[in-house]
């Protein structure tokens, strides 16, 4: 019996019939050149982020401040590459987005914004995460986005407080009244909790809230002093105690000297409080 021929197959077909190539991964495109001040959004859930300029600070504060800790010196000058930071403190909305749940003891912080009533705390800043939910929020951040998100490190955190000031506010050196929120800071939320977002005016780098509301997270491992610190803007993450983290610009729960550009806080990075927050920072 003469053997059968398999049909002929077409080169079109078998091409069809082939396992198909995975799909190569979507690229984001390059970062766009940013201005200096410039906002921008990565993506509909992402918090909004400003450019902050180049510059070189006088990091910590002097002898001479009131309520100065020795863990604020010595002073030294640090030169800051241009990053991106975000305006306001991550929102519990923005958690939400991105993390699925709501941690936060204070769910609701105004009856108000802007003449809509926020029930549902979107605009209030997160709390009750530690630094290891920061952690986490920033790594799933950057996974969605493709872009390098992470904490601040304590040296950008302070020359972006400072935004070119090198009093122990922003505004001068004392508290005053209605610049913040605090314990005694003059504000409609003095010492019952955060207010929304943005309720402050900004900084002269376009910041707001970096003063007051809820502490937050950087990145720094915490040290007692600024002996062979970083000059460069990096974040500090050898040596001293490996056990603590560090937290900047006060809180709704403190008093004014812990709202100063310079103070320094520490705790565990699995700590969690009504009064830590955090906001996030961008590499170009």
């Amino acid at each position: 019996m003469p053997a059968i021929s398999p049909p002929a197959v077409s080169a079109a077909a078998a091409a069809s019939a082939a396992p198909a190539s995975p799909a190569a991964p979507t690229r984001l495109p390059p970062e766009p050149p940013r201005k200096p001040g410039e906002v921008f959004k990565d993506c509909d859930e992402c918090p909004e982020m400003v450019v902050i300029p180049a510059g070189r600070f006088l990091m910590g504060s002097p002898e001479s401040e009131p309520g100065r800790s020795p863990d604020e010196g010595p002073q030294r000058w640090v030169s800051v590459a241009s990053f991106a930071m975000g305006k306001f403190e991550v929102t519990q909305a923005q958690w939400r987005a991105v993390m699925g749940d709501n941690p936060s003891r204070l769910t609701t912080c105004d009856r108000t914004w802007f003449g809509s009533v926020v029930g549902s705390g979107d605009y209030c800043p997160v709390d009750q995460v530690s630094w290891e939910d920061a952690q986490e929020f920033v790594g799933r951040l950057s996974k969605r986005t493709g872009y390098n998100y992470r904490l601040p490190s304590e040296a950008e955190w302070e020359y972006a407080a400072r935004s070119g000031s090198q009093t122990a506010y922003l505004w001068g050196n004392s508290i005053g009244s209605g610049n913040a929120n605090c314990r005694d800071c003059g504000s409609r939320w003095d010492g019952k909790g955060p207010a929304p977002v943005g309720r402050f005016a900004a900084n002269t780098f376009g910041l707001h809230d970096m003063h007051g509301n809820v502490f937050e997270w950087v990145q720094d491992v915490w040290h007692g002093s600024y002996m062979a610190a970083p000059t460069d803007g990096s974040a500090w993450v050898t040596g001293g105690d490996s056990a603590l983290r560090v937290l900047r610009g006060g809180s709704w729960l403190h008093t004014p000297i812990d709202l100063r550009s310079a103070y320094r806080f520490r705790n565990s990075p699995d700590l969690r409080r009504g009064f830590i927050g955090f906001r996030i920072a961008k590499t170009f």
